[in-house]
Parts: C-alpha cells; sequence; structure tokens
C-alpha cells in the first residue's frame, strides 16, 4: 500500500499496523493481504467478486477486519462478502469502504454482504465509509447489507458515514427468529450536493424477537437525505425504529417509516424529528468563548458522537 491507501485504512478501520487475528484487505478491485485463524477462515469466491468468511461454532473474542479502499480514479466494482457464523460465538467484524478520488472520473464501490448468524451467537458489525481527493470525479458507494439470525443470535451492526460520499444507497434486510435481536445504530453526514438513502426492512418472525433501528443525522448546505423504516411483526415481539435529524442551510430531510403488525402481540413503535440547531444551545457556547461556527461543530459532534 502506498501513503494515501494506508490514510484511508486508518480512516474506515482505525488500523495504524497489520491487525492481530484475521483479515482480508481489498485495494483497487485485488487482494493485498488475507490472514486466517485457526477459528476463522477467508476463501475468495470462484464465481464472483468477493470472499467467504466462516466462522466456527464457539468462537469467542476474535475479530475480522476486512477493510476495502479505492485510490484509482474510475474504478467500478461490486463485491460480495459472505459471513457464516457458528453456533455460540462472540465476534466483532470491520468492514468499510473508503474512496480517494483525484480525477475527474467517477469511482464506485458497491459492498453486498449477507450474515448468517447461529444458534446464540452474539455478533458485533462495525461498517465505515469515507470519501476524499481534490478531483472532480465523484465519490460513490451502495452498500446492501442482509441479515439472518437464528434463534438466540444477537447482531449489533454500527454503520457510519460523516465524511466525502457524494451519493449512496444504503440497503439493510433482517430477518429475526425466535428470541433473536438485531440492533442497527447509523450515522451520516451530508453538505454540499450529496445525496444518502438508508432504507431499513426488517422482519420479525420469530416468537420473543426484537429490533431496534436508531438513525442520527446531519444534512448541510444543499444536501439531500432520505430515511426509510420498514418494521414487519408478524409474532410475538417488539420492534422501535428512530430518526433524528439536523438540518441547516438548504438540505432536505425526509423521515419515511412503515409499521406492520400482523400478530396481536407485536408491539411497534416509530419516532422521528427533524429540525435546525436550537438558537440557545448556540448562545450557551458562544458564551464560553466560541465562535458561532465552532459552537456549531460542537454541537453537530456531540449529536453524531
Amino acid at each position: 500500500m502506498d501513503e494515501i491507501q494506508r490514510q484511508l485504512i486508518r480512516e474506515i478501520a482505525g488500523l495504524h499496523e497489520v491487525p492481530q487475528g484475521a483479515y482480508n484487505f481489498r485495494v483497487n478491485g485485488q487482494l493485498d493481504g488475507r490472514a486466517v485463524t485457526e477459528n476463522i477462515n477467508i476463501v475468495t469466491k470462484e464465481d464472483k467478486p468477493g470472499i467467504d468468511i466462516t466462522i466456527k461454532p464457539g468462537t469467542k473474542n476474535e475479530s475480522v477486519h476486512i477493510p476495502v479502499v479505492l485510490s484509482q480514479t474510475g474504478l467500478k466494482e461490486s463485491v460480495y462478502n459472505d459471513f457464516f457464523i457458528g453456533e455460540d460465538c462472540d465476534v466483532t467484524i470491520v468492514a468499510g469502504c473508503g474512496i480517494h478520488n483525484g480525477g475527474d472520473k467517477t469511482s464506485e464501490h458497491s459492498g453486498i454482504h449477507s450474515f448468517f448468524v447461529g444458534k446464540n451467537s452474539r455478533v458485533k458489525y462495525i461498517e465505515k465509509h469515507y470519501g476524499e481527493g481534490d478531483g472532480s470525479g465523484e465519490r460513490i458507494m451502495n452498500p446492501t447489507t442482509h441479515v439472518e439470525l437464528s434463534e438466540g443470535a444477537y447482531l449489533e451492526m454500527e454503520t457510519v458515514q460523516i465524511k466525502g460520499i457524494d451519493s449512496t444507497k444504503r440497503k439493510t434486510s433482517a430477518v429475526v427468529n425466535d428470541n433473536a435481536t438485531f440492533i442497527v445504530k447509523e450515522k451520516i453526514m451530508t453538505h454540499g450536493k450529496q445525496e444518502a438513502s438508508t432504507d431499513f426492512s426488517v422482519e420479525l418472525n420469530g416468537e420473543g424477537s426484537s429490533t431496534d433501528v436508531i438513525s442520527r443525522s446531519v444534512a448541510k448546505d444543499d444536501s439531500k437525505q432520505t430515511f426509510y423504516a420498514k418494521i414487519s411483526g408478524n409474532n410475538k415481539c417488539s420492534g422501535h425504529s428512530e430518526c433524528d435529524a439536523i438540518i441547516m442551510d438548504r438540505a432536505v430531510v425526509r423521515a419515511i417509516p412503515e409499521l406492520t403488525a400482523a400478530d396481536v402481540d407485536a408491539s411497534l413503535i416509530h419516532e422521528a424529528a427533524i429540525g435546525k440547531i436550537a438558537g440557545e444551545q448556540l448562545i450557551k457556547l458562544m458564551t464560553l468563548g466560541l465562535t458561532e461556527q465552532e459552537a456549531e461543530d460542537q454541537i453537530i459532534k456531540g449529536f453524531l458522537k
């Protein structure tokens, strides 16, 4: 990797050196490093771009890093990664994509991730998207995530996009079975003329299944954001979705919930709040010596923390 590529890795995965445990680095469409462990195996797909990650039953306190970076302008790719997590595991998976575009052509990455989580397993999934570069070419990311949770399984997904992506269409779907839980924590910031669309669809099929989908976003300048959240309660279950957004300048934010109860014991809730930064918050921080811009930045930073 060159310095630009290493910087992208630091931004999306927090890595300053090669991580311990299993990892797979993808750089400009090619494998750039891989390690496996006794319990975690990674193999390249033979029929399409991507990898299969298999985690043995009973694996505890291990991690997998699978960052993707693009520094070649005009590169467009779709990558298919499938995760097969055995029963009774407790693992962390760190993904994400960084694009540096210094040219005049569009760079685009579409990551299609599927998770098949075994009975009573716990998974923490972290995905960060980041863009940079002084070229006029666009930086586009379209991540798709599908999750299937077996009985008693738990998956928590943290997804972050706070800089440099001109256009993104983010789709996430989940099928949640008996006593399983699916948690989503999304953070997005857009500026300029950027556009971001997130689309969540969760099927609560199992008795005692639950989901909590939480999105926090900031829209600046002339950017546009759309948040879709569809939860279907098909058994005795609980579901909650929440969209909190700060709107600034000439931005546009839309929140579109859909709740469907197909069982008398399905309990489903949606909350949405869109508004500007409160004037009293700015005044309070400015009385402490901050400029208006500094106060605004601090409020946004705290909101997206």
